[in-house]
């Protein structure tokens, strides 16, 4: 059987004792401070919901999980309780037929081949709402090396060409920032509708 999760099916429980902490959460919440109050948020690539997903649903938001892997969904579903989850690859999501204030792939783009990427851009330009942002974790250096846990090729398409990707989607750059721990953050929003003069 094809495992459509890049790898983190087999290594989930390495994963789940790894990603521990607080990194990301601060700059995340910060984000979400931004979205309206208690709107729904898509969580791609959204792991086992530690410590991010879970700090946004305390936070009042309703969260809206997608991963690939079916033992972190499991995982995210004990985590994030009432959220709604779906095991997709990001790029094949359902939840993509809905529409979003808020959409956030932390740690996952770069996980995927580029023209996957290039997919799940343009996905999020479509499901977000107008003035909606999207928020997302890659290197600013265009680069490729070995997934710590998977040991899989990773992807950076380097910060030009993704903020090119974000323009072509309907998105306007709006930050870059780099995390504690190193973590570059792209946050951009969906253009506007204007109301005719």
């Amino acid at each position: 059987m094809k495992d459509e999760s890049n790898g983190y099916e087999a290594i989930a429980l390495d994963y789940m004792a790894v990603r521990s902490g607080s990194i990301g959460t601060q700059p995340v919440r910060e984000w979400a401070g931004t979205l309206p109050a208690g709107t729904r948020i898509l969580d791609l690539g959204c792991g086992h919901g530690l410590p991010i997903a879970r700090a946004l649903a305390e936070d009042g938001f309703r969260l809206c999980g997608v991963d690939a892997s079916p033992t972190l969904l499991e995982a995210y579903l004990g985590n994030v309780p009432g959220a709604l989850t779906e095991c997709a690859r990001a790029e094949e999501s359902g939840m993509f037929g809905q529409t979003f204030d808020g959409i956030m792939a932390w740690g996952l783009l770069f996980l995927l081949e580029p023209a996957d990427q290039e997919t799940v851009i343009g996905r999020v330009g479509a499901a977000l709402n107008p003035l909606g942002s999207f928020l997302f974790t890659a290197p600013a250096e265009k680069a490729e090396w070995p997934d710590n846990l998977t040991k899989r090729k990773s992807f950076s398409l380097g910060a030009s060409r993704y903020e090119s990707l974000l323009a072509e989607s309907g998105m306007d750059l709006a930050s870059r920032f780099e995390d504690e721990a190193g973590n570059h953050y792209y946050i951009a929003r969906k253009r506007g509708y204007r109301k005719p003069i």
